[in-house]
């Protein structure tokens, strides 16, 4: 076995982990290690931008109370308060590194960014490079860390935390070219593994989104939270996927003025909620999910044929190029679209510096939950979230460095390699199918209490198969699984409809007694 040694561990390469890396590259050696290609994350597949409050008309006031409104009650105030006052800074400092965001010059010849706005938003604060913003961040940031000398070794899976007396001194990792195990050892290790998509059927995330940190952290000891709040984004393009992955249609086509109409061509947001169409978009897959049951249909339409062309041409290339290759003409033709998984509110409880309850180990990006989102996240807050968290670990980091305690022997069970099992297959299959039925957008409790005994007796079955050994694949199907158990049992826990959690036995939100985070760690599961 390869035994490595650095100072800094980073586990993804979104923006949280690369941000993070950018910063710890000149306060000692940094090792990065990706599931993929370094490019493959959530963050590459961010159309609508990053939200700031950087408009004339704007401020971090404003988009912090744009934000408590979304979050239900559950945003952590002191969180999304710094949030909101340090995204402005650190977005200037992107633009700066090369990220190329539309701008313009004011009548005073002042450098301003193009804004977009975006469901939820009250102001025009979604600062984009067209619809690849997520693309446009990753290039860059990876040619700034590769600068910087951080070793990335690509295509090498996370297998394990090497923790002892609730401290993490580094991982065990797969490399997947090689099919060998590598022994990491670090004095802090950062994990931005992303979100879970790949849990549910119908999913806008990559099929490397199998929420492998919060599994493995959460299988070492660390604490769990929010794991019900499953933002489902309303229109993914429907009938078609892009190597197992739903086709986004972005946030911004409706703040742009994308109209939702039933097959028949009738619009119907106007009936949930006075925003209609730009509603928060947990509103908007409520009521979707409603009209298709309602009608008995499969998907609605996203109407931009009323819009100016060559404006929805130069906005929109990504959408507008990846539709017509489907053979639909955004310009003259609406666009067919139905919910899909889209991003966890939940994930690894951290700090306001990115903590953990294990020592050493920090958590950024999706795979963490801050309380910055609370019950619902509010759209393009997500990478503001990844940057300013990743910025506020390195700034811990540089402190926690300064105590360097490794013991000297580190032991931990290492698995050996197997052959792929047939069974896996089928095992992800069968979670995904009940995770959509069971634990999808709309809830129920007789549903997640069968859900929560037929994912323990899924968890019960990955696990016979992985003491025979291991592969990728088996790992994964374990991590998605475990997902699965703490996203429906946490849902099951409330009793309540709140944000993106909506019940049919608790239609109303009870704020008395469910006022609070869910918060599991491994003894409530293993039980």
């Amino acid at each position: 076995m390869e035994i490595l040694k650095t100072d800094v561990l980073i586990v993804g390469s979104g923006i949280a982990g690369l941000w993070y890396a950018y910063r710890m590259a000149d306060f000692g050696n940094v090792l990065l290690i990706t599931k993929k290609e370094s490019s493959e994350s959530n963050t590459n597949y961010a159309q609508g931008g990053i939200a700031a409050a950087l408009g004339e008309d704007d401020s971090p006031a404003i988009h912090y109370e744009d934000t408590i409104k979304a979050g239900e009650g559950l945003a952590k105030e002191n969180i999304v308060k710094i949030v909101c006052e340090e995204g402005p800074r650190l977005v200037y400092e992107l633009y700066h590194l090369g990220v190329e965001f539309l701008t313009y010059h004011n009548s005073l010849g002042k450098l301003r960014f193009e804004l977009g706005k975006e469901g939820g938003h009250s102001r025009r604060r979604i600062v984009h490079v067209k619809d690849y913003t997520g693309y446009a961040i990753e290039k860059t940031l990876i040619k700034k860390v590769k600068e910087k000398n951080v070793k990335i070794i690509e295509n090498c899976f996370l297998t394990n935390l090497l923790v002892e007396e609730n401290t993490c001194f580094g991982a065990y990792a797969l490399s997947q070219k090689e099919k060998k195990f590598i022994k990491i050892i670090s004095n802090l290790t950062l994990l931005a593994t992303g979100g879970l998509g790949q849990v549910y059927l119908h999913t806008t995330n990559p099929p490397i989104a199998t929420g492998d940190g919060i599994a493995i952290a959460f299988e070492k000891g660390a604490k769990i939270a929010n794991m019900e709040f499953i933002q489902f984004h309303p229109t993914s393009l429907f009938g078609k996927k892009i190597n197992n992955r739903a086709f986004l249609i972005s946030e911004a086509v409706r703040g742009e003025g994308g109209i939702l109409k039933t097959i028949d061509g009738k619009t119907f947001m106007e009936k949930y909620h006075p925003l209609g169409c730009l509603a928060p978009r947990d509103v908007v897959a409520l009521a979707i999910d409603r009209e298709l049951k309602k009608r008995k249909e499969e998907y609605v339409l996203l109407d931009l044929t009323h819009l100016n062309p060559e404006k929805v041409k130069t906005r929109f290339p990504h959408i507008y190029e990846t539709c017509l290759n489907f053979g639909i003409d955004i310009t003259k033709q609406p666009i067919p679209v139905v919910p899909a998984a889209h991003y966890i509110c939940g994930g690894i409880l951290i700090n306001e510096y990115g903590e953990t309850a294990i020592k050493n180990l920090l958590a950024a990006g999706e795979t963490a939950c801050s309380g910055m989102h609370g019950a619902n996240r509010l759209a393009s807050n997500s990478l503001l979230e990844s940057l300013v968290f990743a910025e506020r670990a390195y700034l811990k980091s540089k402190e926690l460095l300064k105590e360097k305690r490794i013991p000297k022997n580190l032991n931990l069970k290492v698995e050996k390699l197997c052959e792929e099992d047939k069974k896996i297959e089928e095992l992800v299959k069968r979670l995904k199918k009940l995770m959509w039925d069971k634990v999808g957008i709309v809830r129920n409790d007789k549903d997640l209490t069968s859900a929560v005994e037929e994912l323990h007796e899924l968890k019960e079955e990955i696990y016979k198969i992985l003491e025979k050994g291991v592969n990728i694949s088996s790992l994964e199907a374990k991590n998605m699984i475990l997902c699965g158990l703490l996203i429906a049992y946490s849902a099951s826990l409330r009793k309540e409809s709140r944000g993106l959690h909506f019940n049919i036995n608790h239609p109303e939100k009870d704020d008395i007694n469910f006022k609070k985070d869910t918060i599991l760690t491994k003894d409530d599961i293993f039980k």
